[in-house]
C-alpha cells in the first residue's frame, strides 16, 4: 500500500483498486489541495480544514462517522472520540477512522484531543500504520500524542496537524514531538510503501513531505 501526505490531516491511502482520502480541506488552512479522485473520503468532524469533501472528484463515497463499513474488500471503522474541550457539544466530535489494507491496519485520528480511553484502545485494537495530530491548539500536543503512541504501540508513527511553512493555523512545529519521542533526527520521505511484512517490530517515526497543487 502507498500513504501520501497533502498536509494536515489529509492523506491518499492507495491499495489494491481502492484510493481512500482522508480529510481534505478548504484554502483556508493555507494548503492547496491537489485536484484528486478517490473512491472512499472520510472527514473526522465537520470543519473546513477536515471536511471539504466537494474537492474530491470520482463520485467518491462519503464517511463522517462511526460504523462500519466494506468497501471494494477494505474493512473500514469509525469511533467516536472528542476534541480536548468542551466534550459533549455536538460540534466538538471527532471520529477516529481505521483501516485494514490487506494485513495492514492503518488508524487516522483525524482531530483527536484526549488520551484515549480503555474502550476505545481495545476498539483500535492493534495498529501498523498511526497516522496522528502533534501540533496542539484543540488537538493533541507533543506530549500528549506521545502517550496516544504509548496506548497504541503501532509500528509505524505518522505524524500530522502541526505547523509547517504553508500552513495558516497556530499550531507547535514537528520539533516538539520529536524531542517528546527522544528523536534528534528523522530522514523525511515523499511517500511511504510498504506491506505487511516490512512493517517494523519495534514504533518507528516516518515523517512525510506533504504534496501541494
Amino acid at each position: 500500500m502507498e500513504i501520501i501526505w497533502y498536509g494536515h490531516a489529509c492523506f491518499r491511502l492507495r491499495e489494491k483498486g481502492i484510493t481512500i482520502i482522508t480529510d481534505p480541506y478548504d484554502k483556508s488552512l493555507g494548503y492547496t489541495l491537489p485536484r484528486l479522485r478517490a473512491d472512499v473520503v472520510t472527514s473526522s468532524h465537520p470543519a473546513p480544514g477536515h471536511a471539504h469533501v466537494s474537492a474530491i472528484r470520482g463520485d467518491p463515497k462519503v464517511l463522517n462517522g462511526p460504523g462500519e463499513y466494506e468497501i471494494r474488500g477494505i474493512f473500514i471503522t469509525g469511533i467516536p472520540t472528542w476534541h480536548a474541550h468542551k466534550r459533549g457539544q455536538p460540534d466538538e466530535r471527532n471520529t477516529v477512522f481505521l483501516f485494514d489494507f490487506n494485513g495492514i491496519s492503518v488508524c487516522h485520528l483525524g482531530d483527536l484531543g484526549h488520551v484515549l480511553s480503555e474502550d476505545q484502545v481495545e476498539a483500535i485494537g492493534e495498529v501498523g500504520v498511526l497516522l496522528i495530530p502533534v501540533g496542539g491548539g484543540r488537538t493533541l500536543d507533543a506530549s500528549r500524542a506521545s502517550e496516544v503512541i504509548s496506548q497504541l504501540e503501532p509500528r509505524i508513527v505518522i505524524p500530522m496537524h502541526y505547523k509547517t511553512p504553508t500552513c495558516a493555523c497556530k499550531l507547535d512545529k514537528i520539533d516538539k514531538f520529536l524531542r517528546a519521542m527522544g528523536i534528534s533526527s528523522v530522514e523525511t520521505r515523499d511517500a511511504l510503501k510498504l506491506s505487511a511484512s516490512q512493517l517494523p517490530d519495534e514504533t518507528q517515526v516516518v515523517l512525510l513531505d506533504y504534496k501541494q497543487g
